[in-house]
């Protein structure tokens, strides 16, 4: 157990800020970012996508409504 402990501090000791942040800006720089037409052309995918999905789960919703109201024979 102490031996657990004495190795978390040392770990802990060699943590420095600013080479985490140098790192960081260092790993940021080799990210290729996506031109500005491909995130809206994505955008663009997202949203139809989610528009049909919302369209149909309406209609899924719908049918298994009025099929439930027939069998229970609930409502007009």
């Amino acid at each position: 157990m102490l031996s657990h402990l004495r190795i978390e501090s040392t770990l802990m000791a060699k943590f420095n800020p600013i080479t985490f942040i140098q790192e960081v800006r260092q790993e940021v720089s080799k990210v290729t970012w996506p031109k500005w037409k491909e995130v809206w052309i994505t955008t663009l995918m997202v949203l139809i996508m989610v528009a049909f999905a919302s369209v149909f789960f309406l209609l899924v919703d719908q049918v298994l409504s009025h099929i439930v109201r027939f069998v229970l024979g609930v409502g007009s």
